[in-house]
């Protein structure tokens, strides 16, 4: 029995360990069946739509999360999973798997960690992430690293930059034995400045089709453009 995980992580340079957004797709197979999570015995309910899981703070941390004017992964995962995201994508109609936010910080040994909270609402024909990475670094000039096709742009009155990454496939078993990695399938990304003075962080949509083939960037430009404004604090940067 194996199980399939594809994720998304891309670098931006300086800040590699401070931008990441990341999907998660678990498949296993036994014998010449294949086990779901969740079960697989048929209903005649309506499916539900995914509700957001994981990423909610403790009182403590909420407290925190406010005092520094960060935004919990909780709190994106709810602003990724609206109700007309699968419209958006273009595939009405469709119902989300999953759902979840997470709560992560990253930076170097002995330094400040940095917060980069996430959220990722995964469908049959499509998954999307959103993130935030509260670092120093401006989007402007970050094109040149982000390789080749990169492009900057304005977008929402910031600067922005929309990209291509690849999803990495990594195979394990739960027999132990050692996992496998190979390439995924493409994903486009744009990234956004956290203000317009691009003084530093950043907010991140990154989209990719489960077939394989690549995003529209109508598709991604169209989700993220009703995204953005909606992120907590997101009006403060203006």
């Amino acid at each position: 029995m194996g199980d399939e995980i594809s994720t998304a992580a891309k670098s931006k340079g300086p800040s590699a360990w401070a931008q990441a957004s990341a999907a998660l797709v678990l498949v296993a197979a036994l014998g010449g069946g294949v086990w779901a999570l969740g079960g697989t015995t048929p209903s005649d309910r309506e499916p539900t739509p995914a509700a957001c899981s994981g990423g909610e703070p403790g009182k403590d941390a909420k407290k925190s999360a406010e005092s520094s004017r960060t935004v919990s992964g909780a709190r994106l995962c709810a602003v990724l999973n609206r109700s007309d995201l699968a419209e958006l994508l273009g595939t009405p109609g469709e119902i989300a798997k999953s759902a979840s936010g997470s709560d992560a910080s990253t930076g170097p040994a002995g330094a400040k960690e940095i917060a980069t909270p996430s959220a990722r609402v995964e469908f049959e024909s499509y998954t999307v992430t959103l993130s935030a990475s509260y670092d120093r670094f401006p989007v402007k000039g970050s094109a040149t690293l982000l390789g080749y096709g990169a492009q900057e742009r304005t977008f929402l009155g910031r600067p922005a930059v929309l990209y291509s990454q690849q999803t990495v496939s990594i195979g394990f078993r739960l027999d132990g034995s050692d996992a496998t990695t190979g390439p995924g399938v493409p994903a486009r990304a744009l990234t956004v400045a956290r203000d317009a003075k691009d003084g530093g962080g950043s907010y991140d949509v990154t989209v990719w089709r489960e077939d394989g083939r690549a995003p529209d960037d109508a598709v991604l430009l169209r989700v993220a453009e009703k995204l953005f404004p909606t992120i907590p604090g997101w009006a403060a940067g203006k």
